[in-house]
C-alpha cells in the first residue's frame, strides 16, 4: 500500500504536465489551422520524373 503514496503524486504531476502543455499549445495558436496541413499533403508540388538535378533534365 505505500506505492500508492508514491504513485498518486507522480500521476498527478503527469496530469498537471500535460495541462501545462495543452495551456502552452493553446496560447501559441498551434491549434489555430487544423485543416491546412491536410490539404497541403494533398498538393503536387513535386517535379515530373526526368526534370530533376542529376537525371539529365535541366537540373543538371
Amino acid at each position: 500500500m505505500s506505492i500508492i503514496g508514491f504513485l498518486i503524486p507522480i500521476a498527478l504531476f503527469l496530469g498537471g504536465l500535460g495541462v501545462i502543455a495543452f495551456i502552452w499549445c493553446v496560447r501559441s495558436n498551434q491549434y489555430e489551422d487544423l485543416e491546412g496541413a491536410a490539404w497541403r499533403i494533398l498538393e503536387d508540388e513535386d517535379e515530373p520524373p526526368g526534370q530533376g538535378p542529376g537525371r539529365g533534365g535541366r537540373g543538371g
